[in-house]
C-alpha cells in the first residue's frame, strides 16, 4: 500500500483525474518515471536558496505530463520551505497588457500562494500576520517593550514605523506604497477593524481597479496595476525569504494562451516580458525567485507564432546541441517530458488502483494481469501510437474503475474491447480559429 497517504489526498487524486485535470495535492503518491528531472529541480532549488533566481520552461504535447509536473514541483518545493503559487494563462490573463489582464494574471498568481501548512492556497493572509508578529516581537525586544504589551493601542505607531522602515530595507521599485499598505494590514489586524484589513488585503492582491476607490479605503496613492505587478511580485518575494523562507517559485501554466494571441505586437510584447524575467533572474536582479513556464513543442519552437519567433529568446532557450533522448541535459533552461513508457504507465496504473481501493475503502478484483491486459488492449487500438497520452490512458483506466466498483459483476475483457482512441490534441487549426480578437 503507498505509505503516508491521507485521505484528502486519494479524493483529490480521484476526483481531480477523473475530471481530466492535475490534483492540486497528493500527486507525489502517483509520480513515476520522473526522478531524473526531480534530481535536477532539487539541485535548482539549492541554488535558489542560496540567493540565485531561475527560470525553467517544462515543453511536452498535450496530455504529457506538464501540469502533473508542476504540481510534482510544488510538493517538493513546499517539504524544501518554498513559497509556491500557480496560474494558468488565459485569453484574460497574460504577462504584458495594457487592459487589466497582466494584473489579473498577478491577481490569479497571488490567490494562489500555498505554503506547506496551506499547500491548496489561500495562505497570503497567513504570511502577512507572521511577518507583522516579526516585527511586532523585534520592535518589543528593540524598545524593552513587554511582548505582552506590545498590541497595545499606544504602540501602533512605533511597530507602523518599524514595518515601514524594514519594507524599505528590503524593497525597490513601489517599496513606499507596498509598505503603507502592510501598516494599513496591521493597524486593522491591531485594532480587530475587519474592513481595513480586507481593503489592505484587496490591494496587495491586485484587486483595487481605480487610484481613487485606493486612496478613498486605504489612503494609498497608487495601485497595482499591469506596469507595475512584476516589481510587487519581487517585492513579496524578498519579504517572504525575510520571514524565513528559501524563496518564492511560480508556476505558470498553459502558455499555449500565449501562443494563440492574435496580435504580433502584443505577443511580441509578451515574450518581451518574458526576456525580462528570464534575465533578471540569470543576471542576478532578483534573488530567491524560481519561475517555471509550461507551453507545448508548438509553443516554444513555432518560428512564427511560438517563443523562437522572438530571436532574444530562441538564443537563450535553443536546446544543448549535444542533448539526445539517451543523454539529457537537466541544467539547460528548457526541459523536454519524455513520454513514460509502458513499464513506468504498468507502475502508474498500479498505484491509481491502491489510491482508487484506499478511497473508496474496497478492494477492486482487478489483479496485474488485468491491467496489463487493459494497457494492451490500449496500446493495441489504432492510433494509440500517434494519439494516446498519459492523461486519456489515467482516465480510461480511472473509468474502468469506476464501473467495476458499482457493478462487480461486469466482465473486465468487455470493457477493455470498448476502449476507443480519440485524438484529444488541438491542432493549428482550431487553436488560430479559437483566437480572440483584441
Amino acid at each position: 500500500m503507498i505509505s503516508n497517504l491521507k485521505p484528502k489526498e486519494a479524493t483529490a487524486i480521484i476526483n481531480s483525474l477523473l475530471g481530466g485535470v492535475v490534483p492540486k495535492i497528493g500527486v507525489q503518491h502517483i509520480t513515476v518515471g520522473r526522478s531524473a528531472e526531480v534530481d535536477a529541480f532539487l539541485s535548482a532549488l539549492e541554488d535558489v536558496k542560496n540567493g540565485h533566481s531561475i527560470v525553467k520552461f517544462w515543453i511536452g504535447e498535450f496530455g504529457s505530463g506538464k501540469s502533473f509536473m508542476l504540481h510534482l514541483l510544488n510538493t517538493v518545493a513546499l517539504k524544501q520551505k518554498f513559497v509556491v503559487a500557480n496560474a494558468d494563462f488565459t485569453p484574460d490573463n497574460r504577462l504584458y497588457s495594457n487592459d487589466g489582464k497582466g494584473v489579473a494574471l498577478y491577481a490569479a498568481i497571488m490567490d494562489n500562494v500555498a505554503i506547506q501548512t496551506k499547500p491548496e492556497g489561500g495562505a497570503l493572509q497567513t504570511l502577512l500576520e507572521k511577518w507583522i508578529e516579526q516585527i511586532m516581537m523585534q520592535t518589543a525586544q528593540t524598545s524593552g517593550i513587554a511582548i505582552a504589551d506590545i498590541r497595545e493601542e499606544q504602540y501602533i505607531k512605533l511597530v507602523q514605523d518599524n514595518i515601514m522602515k524594514t519594507v524599505n530595507e528590503i524593497t525597490e521599485v513601489g517599496g513606499f506604497d507596498f509598505g503603507f499598505v502592510i501598516m494599513k494590514y496591521y493597524e486593522g489586524f491591531v485594532r480587530q477593524d475587519e474592513s481595513l484589513r480586507r481593503n489592505a488585503l484587496r490591494w496587495l492582491k491586485g484587486e483595487y481597479k481605480t487610484k481613487t476607490e485606493a486612496r478613498t479605503d486605504l489612503g494609498v496613492r497608487e495601485v497595482i496595476n499591469d506596469l507595475n505587478y512584476y516589481d510587487m511580485l519581487k517585492n513579496f518575494c524578498k519579504l517572504f525569504v525575510s520571514i524565513g523562507y528559501n524563496g518564492f517559485m511560480i508556476n505558470l501554466d498553459e502558455a499555449i494562451n500565449l501562443y494563440k494571441i492574435s496580435t504580433s505586437v502584443m505577443r511580441e510584447k509578451n515574450y518581451e516580458k518574458i526576456l525580462t524575467i528570464y534575465n533578471d533572474c540569470f543576471q542576478g536582479k532578483v534573488s530567491n525567485l524560481f519561475i517555471n513556464f509550461a507551453g507545448t513543442k508548438e509553443v516554444l519552437e513555432n518560428p512564427r507564432r511560438g517563443l523562437f519567433s522572438y530571436k532574444a529568446l530562441k538564443s537563450r532557450l535553443e536546446t544543448n546541441k549535444f542533448e539526445t533522448q539517451a543523454i539529457r541535459d537537466f541544467a539547460q533552461p528548457v526541459i523536454r517530458l519524455m513520454p513514460l513508457d509502458h513499464n513506468e504507465i504498468f507502475v502508474l496504473l498500479k498505484r491509481l488502483k491502491e489510491v482508487f481501493d484506499f478511497n473508496y475503502k474496497t478492494e477492486l478484483n482487478v489483479s496485474d494481469q488485468d491491467i496489463q491486459q487493459f494497457m494492451e488492449e490500449l496500446f493495441n487500438k489504432p492510433g494509440a501510437n500517434e494519439f494516446l497520452t498519459p492523461r486519456e490512458v489515467i482516465r480510461d483506466f480511472l473509468n474502468i474503475l469506476s464501473i467495476i466498483r458499482q457493478n462487480p459483476e461486469v466482465d473486465k475483457s468487455k470493457l477493455f474491447g470498448d476502449l476507443v482512441i480519440q485524438d484529444e490534441r488541438p491542432d493549428e487549426t482550431t487553436l488560430l480559429a479559437d483566437i480572440e480578437e483584441i
